[in-house]
């Protein structure tokens, strides 16, 4: 027979995970590529999770009652939409060489979510380099079916308005961005046609996007473009986010946040 605790007194478990302290942080680019760009958040969150334990990577897990891996994530992509530009931060209960963590991440993730490289973190936080409108991303949109002539006719009407207001749904409810405000530079291009039966070229779209609270997305310029012009899309089309970092004013592009 065992001896149970007397009543009222409360026995204090051992902590899932030892409460070490962050002796240095890391930064990880990553891309999102081919059919993993279908992958939400929360799917990379806890796949990221899953590798950095079988990386045997030793992150610091923070303190409290529901405690959890001190991993920071920042301006992540929407779900469908490709990157070559997505970043987390984590902090180690141990010093780590980055390029040995970048290889064993890479080897522990799957296939389309690859570690582009590992940096040690230094300066202001990914939050403050990747996001407001001292930021912006630069993005490749494929449009299959559209004509380049007729992109480049929709993006002439939009850029010649002063405002172009789309609608929006956030977590704090309905609102309108203005795609107009956050164009910093676009250019109209074409590529030959991957998918089978398509004898047309497909229409590219580079644009550089300044960021906002919210941010304005791909799927809004789109839109935008459909408000402004009818612009029509016969085949879902393929944005992919090329970079992502701090803007700089007098070249008018994304600079490398991890530099």
């Amino acid at each position: 027979m065992t001896d149970s605790p007397p009543r009222g007194r409360v026995v204090n478990s051992p902590a899932p995970h030892p409460q070490r302290p962050v002796v240095q942080r890391l930064r990880v680019q990553y891309a999102k590529r081919g059919r993993l760009r279908f992958t939400s958040v929360r799917d990379f969150q806890r796949a990221l999770e899953r590798a950095l334990r079988r990386a045997e990577v030793p992150v610091a897990w923070s303190q409290g009652f529901s405690p959890h891996p001190r991993i920071s994530y920042a301006n992540a992509v929407p779900t469908g939409v490709a990157s070559e530009a997505e970043y987390v931060e984590l902090a180690l209960a141990e010093r780590r060489d980055p390029e040995q963590v970048a290889a064993a991440l890479d080897a522990a993730l799957p296939d389309g979510l690859d570690v582009v490289r590992v940096v040690q973190a230094e300066g202001p936080s990914l939050g403050e380099l990747l996001t407001g409108p001292q930021a912006a991303s630069s993005w490749l949109l494929q449009l299959p079916g559209v004509a380049p002539e007729t992109l480049a006719a929709a993006l002439d009407a939009l850029l010649a308005q002063p405002a172009v207001l789309v609608p929006r749904v956030t977590k704090s409810g309905r609102t309108q961005v203005d795609v107009r405000a956050a164009l910093v530079s676009v250019q109209v291009g074409a590529s030959p046609a991957n998918g089978p039966g398509e004898d047309d070229a497909c229409a590219i779209l580079r644009a550089v996007v300044r960021h906002g609270t919210p941010s304005v997305r791909p799927d809004d310029v789109l839109a935008g473009l459909t408000a402004v012009a009818g612009l029509a899309l016969p085949v879902p089309p393929v944005a992919t986010r090329l970079a992502q970092g701090p803007f700089d004013e007098k070249t008018g592009s994304v600079a490398d946040p991890l530099a």
